[in-house]
C-alpha cells in the first residue's frame, strides 16, 4: 500500500468503548492513542450514537441531537461524518456505513457469530444480520490475523484485494512485574502455593470449564497447584484451590502474569488471543490450544496441547510444570515474541488502510 504524505480526518466507531473492558474496546481505545502519536498531524475523531467516557487521553463523543439521526447508521452516522468533514470511516466492530457517502475500513475480529453448534448462540445476532450489509459496503476489511483473512475470503467471498492482515499488541501496562507487586495481588486473591491462570471472558467457546477438569486431574499428581481465573462470567463451582477473580484492573493482571506457574489458554476459537501476548509480555510461560490464530500468534513460544480432551490438557500441565528449564525457556520465547508487536505497528498498518480505501473509493 502507498503512504499518504498529507494529513487525514479518520471517524473510528467507538461504540465498543461503552464497555469498560474487553478485548474490542481495548483495541479502539489502544489504536486511537497509537494513531495520533504516530501521526499528530492527523485529525483522529471517535464517533457513536452511545455515549461512553473516553477518559483523560481520548476525547468524549457527541451524542445525535434529533430522532432522525439517531438512526445511526442509516442517517446519523453520515450526517456526523460530513459534518466532520471525514476522509475515511474506521467501522471498528464488523460495522460501515449503509450510505457509501465516503471510504471505509471496517475490522473484522473473528468470525466467532457464524461458527456451528453451541458456540453460534453466544454471538450478536445484529451482527449476523448487518454483515451483508457491512460486507458490501467496505471499502476494505481489516483482520487481526491471516487466519481470520483467509476465514473470510473464504466463507464471505471477498476478493483478497479487499482483505489485509494487521495485528494487535500488548499494552506496555503488561510488563513483568517483581515479586513486590506479585505478592500484594496474591494476598489480596488469597493464592496460596504455584497455580495456573486463565485470563478471558468466561463463554463457551474459552473452554474454561475443560481448563477446570484439566487442573482436577493434573491435582492428582501436583496437589500444590492452584488455578486463578481472571474475567467477567459464570463461575465454576467454589473448590479448595481454585480462585474466582472476576474483574481486575490491568496492573493487577499483569503481577498475577507474571506470577504464575503457567498461563492457559484453551479456547476452541478466537480471532487473535491478546491475553496470550499480554502473558508473553508479562513474562508467563504459555500453553495454548491448538487454534489457527492463536498459533499464529504465539509462534513457536507457547507449547500446544489439544483443547478437546482434559486429560490431554492435564498431561502438558503437568509436564511443563514439572520442568523449569522448559518454563524459562517458553518465559524467554514469549518475552522475544511479543516484542515483534506494537500498538505503533498497528497503527502505522491501519493507516495505511485508510490510504489504500481513499485510493480505491
Amino acid at each position: 500500500m502507498g503512504r499518504h504524505s498529507g494529513c487525514l480526518r479518520v471517524a473510528l466507531d467507538a461504540t465498543p468503548l461503552i464497555e469498560p473492558t474487553g478485548g474490542i474496546a481495548r483495541y479502539v481505545a489502544e489504536l486511537a492513542r497509537a494513531l495520533a502519536a504516530e501521526r499528530p498531524k492527523d485529525e483522529y475523531w471517535l464517533v457513536s450514537d452511545q455515549a461512553w467516557e473516553g477518559g483523560p487521553d481520548l476525547p468524549r463523543n457527541r451524542l445525535p441531537v434529533n430522532w432522525l439521526a439517531r438512526r445511526w447508521w442509516l442517517v446519523g452516522l453520515p450526517l456526523e461524518l460530513r459534518r466532520i468533514g471525514a476522509q475515511v470511516f474506521h467501522g471498528t466492530d464488523f460495522g460501515a456505513p449503509y450510505l457509501r457517502t465516503v471510504p471505509s475500513v471496517m475490522t473484522l475480529h473473528d468470525c466467532s457469530p457464524w461458527l456451528k453448534g453451541e458456540r453460534r448462540r453466544e454471538a450478536a445476532e445484529r451482527v449476523r444480520r448487518r454483515m451483508p450489509w457491512a460486507l458490501r459496503a467496505a471499502t476494505l476489511v481489516v483482520t487481526p490475523t491471516e487466519a481470520v483473512r483467509r476465514e473470510a475470503m473464504e466463507r464471505f467471498g471477498l476478493a483478497p484485494r479487499r482483505v489485509v492482515a494487521v495485528p494487535l499488541a500488548a499494552s506496555e501496562v503488561f510488563a513483568p512485574r517483581g515479586w513486590e507487586e506479585v505478592e500484594p495481588a496474591r494476598r489480596r486473591l488469597g493464592i496460596r502455593g504455584p497455580y495456573l491462570l486463565f485470563v478471558g471472558t468466561r463463554v463457551r467457546r474459552k473452554n474454561v470449564g475443560r481448563l477446570v477438569e484439566a487442573w482436577r486431574e493434573a491435582k492428582r499428581e501436583r496437589p500444590e497447584l492452584g488455578l486463578v481465573l481472571v474475567g467477567r462470567g459464570d463461575a465454576p463451582r467454589a473448590e479448595e484451590g481454585l480462585v474466582i477473580a472476576g474483574q481486575l484492573e490491568d496492573p493487577e493482571v499483569a503481577a498475577l502474569m507474571s506470577g504464575a506457574e503457567l498461563f492457559v489458554y484453551p479456547s476452541l476459537y478466537e480471532g487473535f488471543g491478546l491475553p496470550v501476548l499480554e502473558a508473553m509480555q508479562a513474562g508467563a510461560p504459555v500453553l495454548i490450544s491448538r487454534d489457527v490464530a492463536l498459533r499464529e500468534v504465539a509462534a513457536d513460544a507457547a507449547e500446544v496441547a489439544d483443547e478437546t480432551s482434559s486429560s490431554a490438557l492435564a498431561r502438558a500441565i503437568v509436564e511443563l510444570t514439572g520442568d523449569p528449564v522448559r518454563l524459562r525457556e517458553l518465559r524467554e520465547r514469549g518475552w522475544k515474541r511479543a516484542a515483534q508487536f506494537s500498538w505503533r505497528r498497528t497503527a502505522k498498518e491501519t493507516r495505511e488502510a485508510y490510504v489504500e480505501a481513499i485510493r480505491r473509493f
